[in-house]
């Protein structure tokens, strides 16, 4: 069973039917009881960096998600609930703390002659290693869906799992132990994010 975390601005109904349709059980956790034996823990995101890190905590599940993550179960950040594992953000001169599971901080696209933003779209991932489960039979250059404005910079490069380029490179997704995320959404990225949350579900068995 997979906990998919509702903190009232993510997006849930998409991120809800694509786990299903990768063969998830789900239940969607509200507060930290809800949680119960769940075997994987997906964060989706829609939305603002604060907006999320706050209703988090007011529902307490930020401190239930990082126990989560200390039982070595696998853990899944999307779009900004991949931002929020990260210490801070620059995002509306955000003052809310990120999850910290991450060094780093969520920046800004620079501002470019041409680049429009935020990104929305379809953009390739380009693999940054080759031993990160949730990208099995999972081609480099692969298209995949972004809607952002930030992004993060990982303090440590070596938790980089692809890379992105959008007028400048950035990490669009992160690995280190149980705990993998994506700037892309997954569940609007069709037959490659269907894999991904395929990969992610078996993970967690």
């Amino acid at each position: 069973m997979i906990a998919l975390l509702d903190y009232g601005s993510g997006n849930l109904r998409s991120a809800h039917r694509a786990l299903v349709k990768a063969g998830a059980e789900v239940r969607i956790a509200q507060r930290p009881q809800e949680i119960g034996d769940a075997r994987g823990m997906v964060l989706p995101g829609v939305g603002a960096f604060d907006d999320c890190v706050n209703a988090l905590r007011k529902q307490e599940l930020l401190e239930a998600a990082r126990e989560f993550i200390k039982t070595g179960k696998p853990f899944l950040g999307i779009c900004v609930g991949y931002q929020a594992l990260f210490e801070r953000s620059e995002e509306f001169n955000s003052c809310a703390a990120g999850l910290g599971i991450f060094g780093g901080s969520v920046v800004r696209f620079a501002e470019k002659p041409g680049l429009k933003i935020p990104q929305i779209g379809w953009n390739q991932i380009r693999l940054a290693r080759n031993d990160c489960p949730i990208y099995r039979d999972i081609a480099d250059g692969s298209y995949v869906y972004f809607v952002h404005s930030f992004f993060p910079k990982p303090t440590d490069a070596g938790i980089i799992a692809t890379q992105t380029d959008y007028g400048e490179t950035f990490a669009s997704s992160v690995w280190r132990d149980n705990v993998f995320a994506t700037q892309f959404h997954p569940e609007k990225s069709q037959t490659v994010g269907l894999q991904l949350l395929k990969n992610f579900v078996a993970l967690a068995g």
